[in-house]
């Protein structure tokens, strides 16, 4: 997923409006540090350049969709990791005229809400599926829930393909490939659920093995798909 990133509030930031080059140069650092892992290593898992990652733990770096869900692939952890600022309120209200984009090739997401239940993280956004382009990932960690509110929306993921209308589902392993395309000329207005379980997070194992298999230093995925 590629594309210009605009800045995003932080997710349920208490009121408070944070952009996204702020919250993810901060958070990016912490998890980075937590794992052990310098610039330069990043920049070669992640397939982005070292200078863009430099930039965008200064803050001053322009975040784009495939960026951030790259970042997450590697290091392993949800999205709102990477672009949550401070604990949600009692009551959370996103105001539609105040979340900022983060846009992609083909789709715009706008965080909603991060919620945390036992073992399992579930990020909320509101997506748009434009007519520009088809959205297309190469996988990453979690469960997929998309349900249409307006347009036809074409899914593939993995080797099914599926053509969704208003209050239509699916749901799918974010491992697999897949993509989004609107149909009819007409943006898809839908509401996208990333649901993560603990044993689908990347961890630090031991330096790599002669036999190629991961070990410490190394991210291994939690379980094979």
């Amino acid at each position: 997923m590629n594309d210009a990133g605009e800045s995003v509030r932080g997710v349920g930031a208490a009121g408070a409006e944070e952009s996204v080059r702020g919250v993810l140069a901060a958070n990016l650092k912490r998890v980075r540090a937590e794992h052990g892992l310098s610039l330069s290593e990043l920049s070669r898992r992640a397939g982005i350049g070292k200078a863009t990652l430099s930039q965008l733990e200064s803050g001053a770096g322009n975040p784009t969709l495939e960026t951030v869900l790259g970042l997450s692939r590697v290091l392993g952890v949800p999205i709102s990791d990477l672009v949550e600022g401070r604990p949600a309120d009692e009551v959370t209200v996103v105001r539609a005229a105040e979340a900022e984009v983060l846009s992609g090739r083909g789709v715009d997401l706008r965080p909603l809400r991060r919620i945390e239940s036992g073992d399992t993280v579930f990020e909320v956004y509101d997506q748009q599926v434009r007519t520009d382009g088809t959205q297309i990932s190469a996988g990453h960690i979690g469960t997929e829930h998309t349900i249409v509110q307006s347009g036809r929306l074409r899914v593939r993921a993995g080797r099914r393909e599926v053509e969704l209308g208003p209050g239509d589902y699916v749901g799918f392993d974010a491992a697999l490939p897949h993509s989004y395309t609107a149909l009819g000329g007409e943006t898809v207005r839908s509401v996208l659920l990333l649901q993560y379980r603990a044993e689908q997070r990347l961890h630090l194992t031991g330096p790599a093995r002669p036999d190629g298999a991961p070990g410490a230093g190394q991210l291994a995925l939690g379980h094979e798909h």
